[in-house]
């Protein structure tokens, strides 16, 4: 895993930190679970299932195991913005020059490239705000 400091150019200046929050994560999860939950009750009663209450059973399961797995992986990765690039998680670095835009899709802020590359910052608390001020708006 990359040091959560990224290695700055002389002159580069860090402008702020995104990291997963783990509330939004958990809050995702349960609406993922809920829709879950609606989908197999539908499909098992569609099936003819005497017993479509099973679908909430399998899909809260289904939706908590995976929230635990991947918790600590997804809420520890962090996203550096400088006053000259986005450092991902992984360490690439995307020129803000190359930043074409960036939407908010839940809670998640989607940076999108000049070449159309689309890199996402999961599990905001703020996704709005994040995409303002990579937009140099926030």
């Amino acid at each position: 895993m990359p040091d959560p400091i990224p290695a700055l150019a002389d002159g580069e200046a860090l402008v702020a930190s995104f990291t997963g929050s783990r509330e939004t994560y958990i809050k995702e999860h349960v609406m993922l679970a809920a829709i879950g939950s609606v989908g197999a009750v539908l499909v098992l009663m569609a099936m003819g299932n005497a017993h479509a209450w099973t679908g909430v059973v399998g899909a809260v399961f289904a939706i908590a195991i995976r929230g635990f797995y991947v918790a600590s992986e997804q809420i520890g990765m962090t996203w550096q913005l400088t006053d000259r690039r986005l450092i991902t998680p992984a360490g690439i670095g995307i020129p803000r020059s190359e930043i074409d835009k960036v939407r908010t899709i839940f809670s998640a802020a989607q940076v999108v490239t000049r070449k159309g590359e689309k890199y996402m910052i999961k599990y905001q608390a703020d996704p709005g705000q994040v995409a303002a001020t990579i937009m140099g708006k926030g």
